[in-house]
């Protein structure tokens, strides 16, 4: 009876720790709180940089499917045991030189790309003096919507 006692007391103590901490928290917030939200798919879906790396990336895969394409057909023609081996190996090396390149190229321009939009957010930010920014499939309810600002901005 005495534990069942203390564990009421603890879970009490608890809950008003926890409207406490609540409320202090909710204190430190200025009345004039502004919060944002963009469509981050929606911009990156309407960014002319992101189609034209997706064009640019589509190229290069037609381009390495063409290479691996030429290579299954020399290794085909070749008759011989061990030069076929021999071209194998380096088409298999050539190919994996060439994907490589490609992902770093294809790494690099994305986090150019990404740099840029968050930055044409944060200055969309900054100019509508809004507080903080978040993606909108995370809020259920309430900021202002800057995805169009956004999206004419990145264009």
């Amino acid at each position: 009876m005495k534990n069942k006692l203390k564990l009421a007391v603890l879970v009490l103590c608890s809950v008003v720790a926890g409207f406490s901490l609540n409320n202090i928290a909710m204190s430190d917030m200025p009345s004039s709180y502004k919060v944002a939200v963009v469509d981050v798919t929606k911009v990156v879906n309407s960014s002319s940089q992101v189609a034209a790396l997706k064009k640019d990336q589509q190229a290069k895969t037609q381009e390495l499917v063409k290479f691996v394409e030429k290579a299954r057909k020399e290794v085909a023609s070749t008759t011989d045991v061990k030069k076929k081996q021999a071209l194998e190996e380096k088409y298999n090396k050539e190919i994996k030189t060439k994907k490589q390149a490609y992902d770093k190229n294809y790494s690099a321009k994305l986090n150019a790309i990404d740099k840029n939009i968050s930055a044409k957010i944060a200055e969309q930010a900054k100019a509508g003096n809004y507080n903080i920014v978040i993606a909108k499939g995370t809020v259920l309810y309430g900021g202002t919507d800057i995805t169009d600002a956004i999206i004419k901005s990145v264009k």
